[in-house]
């Protein structure tokens, strides 16, 4: 395993106090660059790999543990999200580590679509929970709504499973892609396949990220789709939540 005095990891952004990137109040790092280009990214500005800054892991670690008391207290942790953080998941190896060291509770908000590969393995074994984004069940759609198909996530839900790991589902919610109640049951059909999946995080699509696409001067692709009304998103969650799945979203 690499040190934490020579690695380095290229980052957007960090945030001292989320509330909505896992349970508690968590330090959120936004590690740079993905592979995928959701047609309704709210961060377009973590995509490239060079972009944002680079620090070590050293500096990083010291970073996060300077709120470690907020964390423990709250019974809160560190979330690592992007971009996609497992775009760098050999170089998070030694971040986590010594984080779990520490007892730091280490979440990952991710799509998935790493292979599961030893470094995989190895950094899932500190990994307390996954968010994962599963953006759309139909392989075709999934790939004209991010760019690339489903069957990594699937595979990497597999694991998860096979791992006993636990696993939140992230479902954002799209006008005209995934926003019915026949869809919310095949969701429903899905999710229970998977035991460690203790709850589906409901996202309603929105429109708040739009300025930064035009900043970077990218066509936003859906400029004309409308934000889900709430009581569709309390439809969707009744069904899941009639199956026996525990849902979480703003009411």
């Amino acid at each position: 395993m690499e040190s934490l005095n020579t690695t380095m990891l290229r980052i957007h952004s960090f945030e001292s106090a989320g509330t909505v990137d896992g349970p508690g109040i968590r330090f959120v790092v936004f590690m740079q660059g993905c592979p995928l280009r959701c047609q309704y990214c709210h961060n377009p500005d973590t995509w490239d790999i060079h972009g944002g800054r680079t620090i070590s892991a050293k500096e990083m670690v010291q970073e996060i543990l300077k709120y470690e008391n907020f964390m423990h207290f709250s019974n809160g942790g560190v979330t690592f999200s992007g971009g996609e953080p497992l775009l760098q998941k050999k170089a998070l190896l030694p971040v986590f580590s010594e984080l779990k060291k520490q007892h730091i509770h280490i979440a990952i908000d991710t799509a998935g679509t790493t292979d599961i590969d030893e470094t995989t393995v190895k950094l899932l074994e500190h990994v307390d929970l996954v968010m994962l984004d599963v953006k759309h069940l139909a392989s075709a759609e999934h790939k004209k709504l991010t760019g690339l198909p489903n069957n990594r996530t699937f595979d990497f839900l597999s694991h998860l499973k096979k791992e006993h790991i636990p696993t939140w589902i992230r479902w954002v919610v799209v006008p005209d892609f995934n926003d019915t109640e026949k869809y919310a049951q095949m969701y429903a059909d899905f999710v229970k396949q998977y035991p460690n999946v203790e709850l589906v995080e409901i996202l309603p699509y929105h429109q708040h990220g739009v300025y930064k696409w035009k900043q970077l001067n990218i066509p936003y692709p859906l400029e004309n789709t409308p934000e889900p009304s709430k009581i569709l998103i309390e439809k969707l969650a009744q069904i899941l939540e009639q199956n026996g799945i525990p849902t979480l979203y703003a009411k």
